[in-house]
Formats: C-alpha cells, sequence, structure tokens
C-alpha cells in the first residue's frame, strides 16, 4: 500500500471558496438543488476540473463527471465524488467534502506526474439532499436505473409544484446531453463527514464505512372533521390533530423499542386549517424509519400501521398511509472497504468500522458496482445545520485516505471481482 499525501491547505482553500457560493448569516449554506447558486457552484466546479486537465460531461439528469485519463483509456473508470447542493440551512462540508477531495486527489496527481492505470472520475451528484425536489438522490439515482429518468426529470419543486427539477436544471444551463448510465464503473469511493458522533467521542479521524442502514419514509394523512372550537362538545369531536399526535408519539416510541440501532423521526407536519379557533380536519406528516436490519425495518413497519389504525379508531378519523421511499440494508464491496482499511492503516490514521446512519449516493452506486465509502468526524456530530463543521486536519486524514484507497483499485485495473 503507497503513502501518498494531498495538500490540505488547498482543500481547505477550496471549500471555503465554494462555501461562499449560497453563504447564510450564521456561517452556514444555502444552494438548492436547481437554483441560480446550484450552478454557480457547478461552474465553478467545472472551472477548477478543466483547469486540472480533466475532460467534463454532463448527462441528463445534470449529473457532472470530470475525467482525468489512466494509462489505459479502455478501462471502465474508478470514480469518486458526492454532492454540491444543500439543506436551506446547511453547511460546509455536507457533499461539498466529497467532491472536494476528489479534486484535490486530481490536483495532487498532476503535481507528482502520476498516472493511474484506469480513468479516475469526479462525479457531482444531482439533487442529492431532496430538500427542494423529494425524494433525494434523484441524480445517482437515475444513474443506477432506480428512477426512470423521465420521473426524475418531472420531479416537482416541493414548494412550488409548478417547477420541476429537468425544467430548472435546463433553466440554469445544467439539462446535459450524455445519456444517463448504462456504462461500466470499476469502483465507486466516497468520502464524507460521518453527519454523527461516533467518531468525534471516540477519538478517532477515520470510519471505514462497511455499509449502509436502510431506510422506509412514509407521508400519512389523517382526516377528520374541521368544527368550531367553542360549540363542539369534547367527545363529539373528530380532531385530526389529536390523532396524528398519537401518531407520532407511537413513531417515537418504536425508534425506542428497537434501540439501539433504530431511527424513528416525524421531520415534517402540515395541519389544516391551522386557526387558532377551528378544530383541525386535516394532518399531514412524515415518518422516516432506519435501521441496519432488514427484519426490523419491517417489523417497524408492521408497528407503524398498527398504532396508526389504533389512534384512528380511538379519534374517529380516518388514515391514509403511503410508503414514499425504500431502500434495503447496504452492505458495501469487502475489496473496496478492505482497501480504505489498509489506506488509513499505512498513513497511521486510527480508525473503526462504522455503518452509515445516512444515505448517500454510494448506496445506489453500490447497485452497479464495488463501492466504500470513508468518514471523518463532524464537530459535535452535527450536520445539516448551519453551524456544521469539520477540522482542516480531519479533512486532509480523509482525503489522503481516498487518495490511496482508489489508487489501489485504479492501479489493479478495478477488475477484481469484490
Amino acid at each position: 500500500m503507497r503513502n501518498l499525501q494531498i495538500n490540505g491547505e488547498r482543500l481547505w482553500d477550496s471549500l471555503m471558496e465554494l462555501a461562499r457560493i449560497g453563504a447564510t448569516e450564521k456561517g452556514g449554506v444555502c444552494r438548492l438543488a436547481g437554483s441560480d447558486l446550484d450552478a454557480e457552484a457547478r461552474r465553478l466546479f467545472i472551472r477548477w476540473c478543466e483547469e486540472a486537465g480533466c475532460t467534463v460531461t454532463i448527462d441528463r439528469i445534470g449529473n457532472i463527471f470530470a475525467r482525468r485519463p489512466g494509462r489505459n483509456p479502455a478501462l471502465p473508470p474508478v470514480m469518486t465524488g458526492s454532492h454540491l447542493d444543500t439543506q436551506p440551512t446547511g453547511g460546509k462540508f455536507d457533499g461539498a467534502y466529497g467532491v472536494m477531495a476528489g479534486l484535490e486527489l486530481v490536483r495532487t496527481l498532476n503535481d507528482l506526474g502520476y498516472e493511474s492505470e484506469a480513468p479516475i472520475e469526479i462525479v457531482a451528484w444531482t439533487n442529492e439532499e431532496g430538500a427542494r425536489f423529494s425524494p433525494a438522490m434523484v441524480g445517482s439515482g437515475a444513474f443506477t436505473g432506480v428512477f426512470d429518468l423521465a420521473s426524475a426529470l418531472a420531479t416537482a419543486d416541493n414548494n412550488a409544484p409548478d417547477l420541476t427539477l429537468g425544467g430548472e436544471l435546463d433553466r440554469i444551463g445544467f439539462a446535459g446531453d450524455a445519456d444517463v448510465g448504462g456504462r461500466e464503473v470499476a469502483a465507486y469511493f466516497e468520502a464524507h463527514i460521518e453527519q454523527g458522533p461516533i467518531l468525534e467521542a471516540a477519538g478517532l479521524p477515520i470510519g471505514v464505512v462497511t455499509g449502509a442502514q436502510g431506510q422506509r419514509w412514509y407521508e400519512i394523512t389523517v382526516i377528520g372533521q374541521e368544527a368550531h372550537a367553542g360549540p363542539t362538545p369534547m367527545p363529539r369531536r373528530r380532531d385530526a390533530l389529536v390523532g396524528a399526535a398519537r401518531m407520532i408519539d407511537a413513531v417515537n416510541k418504536i425508534g425506542h423499542a428497537h434501540a439501539p440501532y433504530a431511527c424513528a423521526t416525524v421531520g415534517f407536519v402540515q395541519v389544516s386549517p391551522n386557526s387558532r379557533n377551528t378544530i383541525p380536519g386535516r394532518v399531514f406528516f412524515t415518518v422516516d424509519f432506519r435501521h441496519p436490519n432488514d427484519g426490523v425495518l419491517t417489523q417497524m413497519d408492521r408497528d407503524l400501521r398498527a398504532a396508526c389504525a389504533a389512534a384512528a379508531s380511538s379519534q374517529g378519523v380516518e388514515t391514509e398511509i403511503k410508503e414514499f421511499w425504500y431502500f434495503p440494508p447496504t452492505p458495501f464491496a469487502e475489496r473496496l472497504v478492505g482497501a480504505v482499511r489498509d489506506a488509513a492503516s499505512a498513513q497511521g490514521y486510527a480508525h473503526q468500522d462504522i455503518i452509515s446512519g445516512a444515505g448517500h449516493d454510494a448506496v445506489y452506486m453500490a447497485r452497479v458496482a464495488p463501492t466504500a465509502m470513508i468518514f471523518v468526524p463532524c464537530v459535535g456530530g452535527i450536520s445539516h445545520n448551519e453551524i456544521e463543521d469539520a477540522t482542516p486536519a480531519d479533512l486532509t486524514a480523509g482525503a489522503n485516505v481516498l487518495l490511496n484507497a482508489l489508487l489501489d483499485c485504479a492501479d489493479a485495473q478495478g477488475t477484481q471481482s469484490p
């Protein structure tokens, strides 16, 4: 295992310059997919890649691929990257770190005059966050065949249904002409901040990600009857909000019942008519279940449906449950995970195996190519927040591991079975 190192100061400077696009007053970033700010960040990334000697292509869902040639151009590329879009109150590192780490990897190889056997591609995936266009990970999902391209392009803006992802990509100039997917990728690596507290608590700079939790997302509508808050006696009410509150409480209890690995979250609620002296007649809310064991996820699903039925019966309301998104627990390729582990050891970085609690583009890429991820700590375990932070030393460590693990695959021509 080689022991090459990137330029950590240059990596940090690139991240800080990128973070100025969409910078918020509290020190975070708001750069929603398909926005003018997204376009500005994309143009900066492309300029940097072209200055580094890469050939850039954009596919029809807006994914950007920057290729550094290898000695054998006939070989499939080894790919690394992440995303440039953020949450509305996001931070500087979620997604952006993986893209900039890939760019820094290429810049370092240029500095060294190093020619890899297989080509290397840096990718910036479209709409990973799903903050403006749901669901998340649409670009990588379309690339891997999880989402039909036409449906992905027709994804509506969550707050402006007349706007679509395809229309906004066209408006900002990033509806590319390259085919989406359908080509071989030798291996895929993704560097990312952990977005949780485990590595920081352990005092470790590197997490070797062995796989990702499974997820089930739901949209639940509770239908009662609007009525005047004064003249309507309590026993005669069909209060949709009371019914929803009992269901939301059940979601939290389901998460605790399947500790320590389960996560259960209600993150979005709409109440109608949302008037202080009217009994709510309709409530819409979302549920996010996660667990590394698919059997437990299935049990959580059964528990949710039973709890919603009981709450609806007790309050005289009706409930509609729509499973909006599902992907099973995803193990990563043992060979690539081993390459990450070996690279961390060669660099002298303490590390531990870890399961990703969040969804990442790597989860979909694992369906079409051997895949692995590298985690680095984030301060306080905080992410999806303007105060999201990471240290230059940890970011450098992760990029060093990425560089050496990726080269291990690129120089082995990426042809071994995972």
